[in-house]
């Protein structure tokens, strides 16, 4: 049993370390408030893309070509 309690002993102090290693990698930010802003950021880019998207849509309209055709003559990812 002593040698269990040890044993656990060790594996959270070995836990705890890592904990303070991974808190030090994030500049002491909220974890939560790191999170927050990369869905913000993503929900932003999302926008912006769309948006894109839509302008993309109303040049190849006028051009008479199909948006895949603009994607290429622009040099853009049809996956992006």
């Amino acid at each position: 049993m002593a040698s269990d309690d040890k044993s656990l002993a060790k594996d959270v102090k070995s836990l705890q370390e890592g904990i303070h290693a991974l808190e030090n990698a994030l500049g002491g930010e909220d974890p939560k408030k790191i999170v927050s802003q990369h869905i913000r950021l993503l929900h932003d880019y999302n926008e912006a893309k769309d948006k894109a998207q839509v302008l993309i849509g109303r040049i190849a309209a006028l051009k008479g070509v199909s948006v895949k055709q603009l994607h290429e003559e622009y040099g853009l990812d049809l996956e992006d």
